[in-house]
């Protein structure tokens, strides 16, 4: 599917809001989060430049689909170590392995579903922290109301990623044309959550 001007321009907003978030609306954090946000949305901002450059077919290409893990597994791991300080080492633990094993299935050839399955699994974990962590921590007060957004990103980044994974089964939830029809909007949006909770959360 031709990628229209429209998506280019979503997709173009959507990497200018990432440099944004690294250069300024990280700071005040401890050295590991800054580390996992800066890597996050370096690594958005990359995927956004090889969709504007490439077109959608690069999401066919493993290397999108390794820059695009690194997205909400180090979110997650900056949200966990901020947040709940008793599971720091086991979910840095689940973030590399998990990367590890997404990259190994990504760049080895199978002709199994190991791949979608490892991918599904991967994303589902990191994204149900993003959404589950802040929205539960604004509910008890522990953060301001509108870090809860940036639970609200943690849910669109699952529904893509997962979205991406059905259809690559062939058991697509969406069709292909679809799903690239809303997927610069939704990263945008994403993105905007993102940036609005972290900035006021």
């Amino acid at each position: 599917m031709k990628m229209s001007v429209l998506d280019r321009i979503l997709l173009l907003i959507t990497g200018l809001l990432a440099a944004y978030q690294i250069v300024v609306g990280i700071d005040k954090m401890g050295n590991l989060p800054i580390i996992a946000y800066t890597i996050a949305f370096g690594a958005l901002l990359i995927a956004g430049l090889l969709l504007i450059i490439l077109g959608f077919d690069v999401l066919d290409s493993p290397i999108v689909v390794i820059v695009s893990t690194i997205i909400p597994l180090c979110i997650a791991t900056g949200l966990i170590w901020q947040h709940v300080a008793l599971l720091r080492t086991p979910y840095i633990l689940f973030a590399l392995t998990g990367f590890a094993v997404v990259v190994l299935t990504r760049l080895t050839p199978m002709r199994n579903k190991l791949p979608v399955i490892t991918l599904a699994v991967v994303h589902g974990i990191a994204g149900m922290t993003i959404f589950l962590l802040p929205i539960l921590t604004s509910a008890q007060a522990k953060t301001p109301p509108l870090f809860s957004l940036v639970g609200v990103g943690g849910a669109l980044i699952g529904i893509g990623g997962l979205l991406l994974s059905f259809l690559k089964t062939g058991k697509p939830i969406l069709s292909r044309e679809n799903l690239l029809k809303v997927l610069p909007g939704l990263l945008l949006l994403m993105t905007i959550c993102f940036i609005i909770g972290f900035m006021y959360g």
